[in-house]
């Protein structure tokens, strides 16, 4: 009897525990339903396209790190699909104009920011009226508002320009502290990715490469904003040199700004030029929400343009949103090439590289593509380095922005030997027993050996000597040539171009319209890939163990490290990062 009891016990402790989890499987599918029904927009007569841009700005939408119980509905808009917005707005007779107000800076990079600037150039030629305020701009946000036909600043606020930088951290002194001694292999006299582990500050060509990137597109960005509110670049230069702009009016008096008012006075600006009552509310749309206000015209047809966006750093695997991954790149590619209707295949890439193996699957999939018949045209973002140039270079033509960072074309190995750690600081001794003298394999508690030595020299210098390959082949190259121009140097878009790693300046719409052209065709539409899922989807993968364990502890430790978060992925990426490296050396600081 007893026995009958604890059966017919366990049995209601079971049902009780599956109905829990029945429940809580319903309850995230109604969540993920609500998540996923986008709510209908309407945008009123006479309304401004309000710009905060206080969100990450992906290429691709949604294309980035989410939490892992945010089910907002509100989208966080690409690049592409941000400048398609401002575009429409220019011909939407229900926005009479925009309003740039970007109190907390903007998340985007140098090309990036470039692009959106042109759009919202563009905008201005309708007629239509731009004006911008913050209580404080930073330089990257302040390079936007330039545009407008108005510059209001704070009472209290000013205007921070300073320049461009590339700070690097060095950890040599740290790694010799805690008796970690970094084994570096590298191939190319510009790869500066290793010279935080080895130096403690950058090499001679480290620097002299640095500096010939920034100047010239640092004295662009003072040329744009220079033209838009018609100053002489020189003096500008010179303002920021000298820190000049300490206040409010010192913007107004270097002619900066136009005027140092409270947001109630911008609004009263606004609602005159609106035509409105000085009772009357501005009505204002957000970029997100008019985003999924109107539906973009990707054209008709059975023909397809495939648009595929590749950011974020190279990686083996699927990899997290807002990366990589070869395997999931490789099957999306295979699924491109298989498909009979996509005629041609245009590659975004914004990616400072990462692992040169899953560099090479990559490329070897937009190889098969080409001989498949299709065009691959590239078109790079605010980064096209090292890995991201070569799964670029096999293309039959590369677009870039004139401030594109990309090349880096080079290699580097990297193991570290925690020998000293252990047996000098924490008193840990190793020994072995082999049967031939490498089988211990490279390890980080022993020496590496002679032979294994060679043996990385060796693996670094024969990926180098592919890598050199791959691009004089694909850019029709000696090789020679190519290995003068590489070796780990970065180039800007507008010099890349000059010496025939790219072909010619230009944006994504180009890209798009040059594969058209190769290709022949007149009427297609343009499919975006990889498609995403929704926050549901991801969170019930998680929950599952289909997903991508380390979201959760990315989200946590992007909220307590803030600012350093990047730095932190960078060294993490490196460090846990398989065999030899294509990766970009250097973080350049534009906002």
């Amino acid at each position: 009897m007893n026995q009958f009891f604890k059966f017919v016990l366990a049995s209601m402790i079971g049902f009780a525990l599956a109905a829990v989890a029945l429940g809580a499987l319903f309850f995230f599918m109604m969540l993920g339903a609500a998540a996923t029904s986008k709510p209908t927009v309407s945008v009123s007569k006479n309304s401004v396209l309000h710009l905060t841009l206080n969100q990450p700005m992906p290429e691709q939408s949604n294309n980035v790190e989410m939490g892992m119980f945010d089910f907002s509905t509100e989208e966080i808009p690409g690049l592409q699909a941000s400048i398609d917005a401002i575009r429409h707005a220019k011909t939407d007779d229900k926005i009479s104009g925009i309003f740039i107000h970007p109190d907390q800076g903007v998340s985007m990079g140098l090309a990036s920011s470039k692009a959106f600037r042109n759009a919202l150039e563009d905008f201005k030629t309708s007629g239509k009226w731009v004006i911008s305020y913050s209580k404080y701009y930073t330089q990257g946000s302040y390079y936007l508002a330039s545009v407008a036909d108005e510059v209001y600043v704070n009472p209290m606020g000013t205007i921070d320009i300073h320049g461009f930088s590339a700070t690097i951290p060095f950890f040599k002194d740290m790694l010799d502290k805690l008796g970690i001694k970094m084994q570096v292999f590298y191939a190319g006299d510009f790869k500066s990715a290793t010279e935080p582990y080895r130096l403690n500050k950058m090499s001679e060509q480290n620097r002299l490469q640095l500096r010939e990137f920034l100047e010239p597109i640092f004295m662009q960005f003072l040329g744009d904003i220079a033209e838009d509110r018609n100053l002489d670049v020189h003096s500008l230069r010179n303002v920021i040199d000298t820190l000049g702009v300490r206040n409010a009016e010192d913007a107004v008096r270097y002619g900066l700004a136009d005027s140092v008012v409270y947001i109630d006075a911008v609004l009263a600006d606004m609602r005159t030029r609106l035509g409105l009552k000085d009772d009357d509310k501005v009505k204002m749309v957000s970029l997100p929400k008019y985003v999924s206000s109107f539906a973009k015209d990707r054209g008709k047809g059975k023909d397809k343009i495939a648009v595929v966006y590749a950011e974020g750093t190279i990686v083996a695997g699927k990899g997290e949103r807002g990366s990589i991954g070869d395997d999931k790149y490789v099957k999306l590619l295979r699924k491109i090439r298989k498909d009979e209707h996509v005629k041609a295949v245009v590659l975004r890439v914004n990616s400072p590289g990462g692992s040169a193996l899953a560099s090479e699957n990559i490329w070897r999939e937009l190889q098969l593509i080409r001989e498949e018949g299709k065009k691959v045209v590239v078109s790079m973002g605010d980064y096209a380095a090292s890995g991201g140039y070569y799964i670029s270079c096999e293309a039959d033509t590369i677009f870039a922005q004139p401030n594109t960072l990309t090349g880096s074309i080079g290699v580097f190995s990297m193991i570290p030997n925690a020998k000293t750690l252990f047996e000098e600081k924490l008193g840990i001794h190793w020994d072995s027993v082999k049967t031939t003298k490498n089988s211990i394999g490279i390890n980080t508690v022993f020496d590496l050996s002679d032979d294994e030595q060679k043996y990385l020299e060796e693996m670094t210098v024969q990926v180098y000597e592919r890598f050199l390959q791959r691009v004089a082949e694909g850019r029709g190259m000696h090789r020679d040539s190519v290995h003068k121009i590489a070796q780990g140097r970065i180039w800007s878009g507008e010099k890349a171009r000059e010496l025939g790693l790219v072909d010619a300046i230009g944006g994504l719409d180009d890209a798009i319209a040059a594969a058209a052209q190769m290709t022949g065709l007149e009427k297609y539409k343009t499919v975006e890939y990889p498609i995403l899922p929704d926050p549901i989807t991801e969170l019930l993968e998680e929950l599952t163990g289909q997903g991508d364990d380390n979201a959760v502890k990315a989200e946590i430790l992007k909220q307590e490290l803030g600012e350093f978060y990047p730095y932190f992925m960078h060294i993490r990426e490196v460090m846990q990062t398989k065999g030899p490296q294509a990766r970009l050396p250097v973080m350049v600081e534009f906002n």
